[in-house]
Parts: C-alpha cells; sequence; structure tokens
C-alpha cells in the first residue's frame, strides 16, 4: 500500500474542481493504473488520442497554460505533481492526489505477495499432517503445484478452515469399517462433509489418490470413488457394501453371521453379506493374536466376477473350496472380510480379470495380504496364464487405459501391453473350476 497525506492537508473543493472533474477522469485512470503497478506516478508522461475541447480546457485550467494543439492530448506527469504540491492543492503530490479521488489504491504486487502469504499459511494444518505423516508429503507438494486448496476455497480464511477439516479427517484415516457420514460427523461434525461433490471431499479424495496410486480418472465414477474410499475402510453405508462368498468358514461364536455362514455351508449357496452383517467381526490389527488361528493351512480363493461363484457352486456345490468375490474394486465389507480371514490364518489365492482394471484390483487384494503379514498368491492370474489364454485365441481387444505394474510377475505387465488383449475370468472358467474341483472340500 503507498502512504498517503491525511485528508485534513488536501484541499479538497479545489482537487475536486481541477482534477476531479469527468473531463479529467482518463488522466486520473492513467495515474491510478501507475499506482496499482507500483510505477512511480509522477514519472513520464499521459497521452489521450482524440480529445475533446473540453478535455482541453480542463488540462489547461490545472496547467495554467494551453496543452498543445495537436491531434492527440499530452501531460507531463512531473508538471501536474509540481502544481499539485506548490499549489497547496496536495501537498504530497499526485500520488495523494489520485488515492484522496479514488480511494486507497492497491499496489497489485504487494497484494499478490500478501495473498500468497496468507494461502501459504492456509496450508499450515496440512503441513503439520504431513510432518507426523511422511507419506502424505507428495501429496502436499502436489497441492501447492495445483492450487488445489485455492480452487476450493473462496478465500484464504476459508482455505485455513477447509486445510484444518482435511487434516481432521485424514489424521483420522485408515478407518477400517465405518460409514462415511458416521465418519464424517465424528471428524468434522457435519454428515455431509464428505459427500460427493463437496470442496473438502475433493481435497481428501485427492490425498487417498496420492497415497494409494491412483488417477483422477480412477474417481471419475461413483463406483471409483466408492472404491477409493474403501481402500482407506470407509463405506458410502453399511447396507450396499458388500462381498458374495461360496462356503466360507464360519467364526466360532453364535453370531448371525455365523449361523449365516454355516446355512450357506450346509446348503453350497452364494450368500451376500454386507457390512452390517460383518460388523460382528472383531478388527483385526497386525500384531492382534486374539483372533483364533482356526483356518491355518486354508486356501481362500479369491475372484472378480460373480459368473465363477455361480458356476462353482452349481458344479461343486457344498463341496467347493472357500471362495470370495470381489465384484470389482474391493469393498469395505470385502476389505473387512479378508483382513479377519487372514487373522484367523487363512491363505489367499487371487484370480481376475486380465485387464488394466483387473491388475488394479489384483494390487490392492495383495497388498492388503501384505500388511496383514501373510502374503496373496496369483491365482492362474500371471504371464503364463495369460500367455495359454492368447494362444487359445481368448479374449477381446483391450480397452485404452493406463497400463500399470505387475510386482508379483514383471512381465505380466509386458505381455498385456504387448498382446493387448482382454482375457476375463468368464473366458477361463472351466480352468478355473478344474482347479476347484481338484481342490474340493
Amino acid at each position: 500500500m503507498t502512504d498517503r497525506t491525511p485528508a485534513a492537508a488536501l484541499d479538497m473543493p479545489r482537487l475536486q474542481r481541477l482534477l476531479g472533474s469527468p473531463d479529467m477522469a482518463w488522466l486520473v485512470d492513467r495515474v491510478a493504473e501507475r499506482i496499482a503497478s507500483g510505477t512511480e506516478p509522477a514519472d513520464g508522461t499521459a497521452t489521450l488520442a482524440d480529445p475533446s475541447p473540453a478535455q482541453r480546457r480542463a488540462l489547461e485550467l490545472l496547467l495554467g497554460r494551453p496543452p498543445g494543439r495537436g491531434k492527440s492530448l499530452t501531460a507531463r506527469l512531473p508538471d501536474i505533481d509540481t502544481v499539485l504540491r506548490e499549489s497547496g492543492i496536495s501537498p504530497e503530490g499526485l500520488d495523494a492526489a489520485v488515492n484522496a479521488l479514488r480511494g486507497p489504491i492497491t499496489v497489485r504486487r504487494e497484494a499478490e505477495a500478501a495473498a500468497d502469504r496468507a494461502w501459504d499459511s492456509a496450508l499450515e494444518p496440512l503441513e503439520r499432517l504431513a510432518a507426523d505423516r511422511p507419506e502424505l508429503t507428495r501429496w502436499l507438494q502436489q497441492v501447492r503445484a495445483t492450487g488445489l486448496l485455492k480452487r476450493q476455497a473462496a478465500n484464504p480464511a476459508s482455505g485455513a478452515e477447509l486445510a484444518e477439516q482435511a487434516a481432521r479427517v485424514l489424521s483420522a484415516l485408515p478407518h477400517p469399517g465405518i460409514v462415511r457420514p458416521v465418519f464424517a460427523a465424528q471428524t468434522v461434525g457435519h454428515a455431509h462433509a464428505l459427500d460427493d461433490g463437496r470442496p473438502l471431499t475433493a481435497l481428501v479424495l485427492s490425498a487417498i489418490r496420492s497415497h494409494a496410486g491412483l488417477a483422477a480418472t480412477d474417481t471419475a465414477t461413483s463406483e471409483g470413488r466408492r472404491g477409493a474410499w474403501a481402500a482407506v475402510g470407509v463405506a458410502a453405508d453399511d447396507l450396499s457394501s458388500r462381498i458374495l462368498v461360496l462356503n466360507v468358514p464360519p467364526p466360532h461364536n453364535d453370531s448371525f453371521l455365523s449361523r449365516l455362514l454355516t446355512l450357506g455351508a450346509a446348503t453350497g449357496q452364494p450368500l451376500v453379506l454386507t457390512l452390517r452383517d460383518l460388523n460382528s467381526l472383531p478388527t483385526p490389527t497386525a500384531t492382534d493374536r486374539t483372533i483364533a488361528a482356526d483356518l491355518t493351512g486354508t486356501t481362500i480363493n479369491v475372484c472378480e466376477n460373480p459368473a465363477v461363484v455361480s458356476a462353482a457352486a452349481t458344479a461343486l456345490g457344498t463341496t467347493c473350496p472357500p471362495l470370495v468375490c470381489l465384484e470389482g474394486t474391493p469393498s469395505v465389507a470385502a476389505n473387512r472380510l479378508l483382513r479377519q480371514l487372514l487373522a484367523r490364518g487363512a491363505n489367499l489365492r487371487y484370480h481376475g480379470d486380465f485387464d488394466w482394471g483387473g491388475i488394479r484390483i489384483a494390487t490392492s487384494v495383495f497388498n492388503l495380504a501384505e500388511r496383514c503379514g501373510t502374503p496373496a498368491a496369483p491365482w492362474r492370474y500371471d504371464s503364463s496364464a495369460y500367455l495359454e489364454a492368447v494362444a487359445r485365441k481368448l479374449g477381446t481387444t483391450l480397452p485404452q487405459a493406463k497400463p500399470r505394474d505387475t510386482p508379483w510377475d514383471p512381465d505380466l505387465r509386458h505381455h498385456i501391453e504387448t498382446h493387448a488383449l482382454r482375457v476375463e475370468e468368464e473366458h477361463v472358467i472351466d480352468a478355473l473350476l478344474t482347479d476347484l474341483t481338484r481342490h474340493q472340500t
């Protein structure tokens, strides 16, 4: 901001008459712009093309002499500054006079610097969070580089409030087995604060994507967003989050879930379990020793598509080995059940579609098992199985999508990129049923 002369030091009546008239507005505009741009207001000249006679007379009245008779009107700003000072109209010169006529004029460079400082200050809650959670450091750098907080908040003050809320939400993640409205109410006091389309949701989802290695396109759909939330344990609600199972061993208690799984295994019928059904299960941790390891040596087969479960139930019924179907991106219910089975000593083996979406789902399952201390194994989900399917001329053209690494078999990504064929589970369901038949209970 520029220094300003106190109003009492200005002769406002004379200033308004000589410089504040409509015929001098063009000159005041030019000087105001020089002040805002940080340029010395009393240096150089100001020129007006095709002036009216009244504009010429107004400048002549201010300067006390004719300004010239050319096609344009040129005023030397140092001359006007001198006139204002020596006449006592504005003892502090042209700068103070224009500020008095137009109100305080902000120097843009100073305003931008102040705004930058304010936005930096708004990010402080996220900086404190990243100091405690180093895995969020790269995300915070992205927030700075992309101006994400600025895009979600109207000003630094609301940005600081939004950052504080995001820090509270992210500090509570992951939070296995909670529904989003309850989680939002617990963390920021508003059950709908994390609904789709909210600024807070955009900020939190960007952090989840960064940590999980997801692209923005991965959460462009409602299913993708549910999957991202599920990766940190948060469900939309406890009824729509579900998992499809066949002959999964029940826990040794008298819960509704235990009775339901026992009935399903006795009849060989697939069951759809909701998160609400699974809420009777304790939530295991990496160091949990309170859950009996009654499934040690048991393999839980995990697939992606319901068609596999339907075919297995029809062909094998009660003798089918335990089978869990994710039906796409693992839900909170799916993750809850898989963690529980791993805590009980089970091993997982996974099969899914050979496409980039299937690779993403497989990666999430392998990562979950790794975190639980019992790495999962691929089930006909490696290079040899893919190449065998290609040799049998199975599959369809692979849709365009971002390729993904396959850490359990690094060559698999190369083969999928090379052949560009999508092999769905339905294409190889006969081989999967052969495996299940060989290991039937």
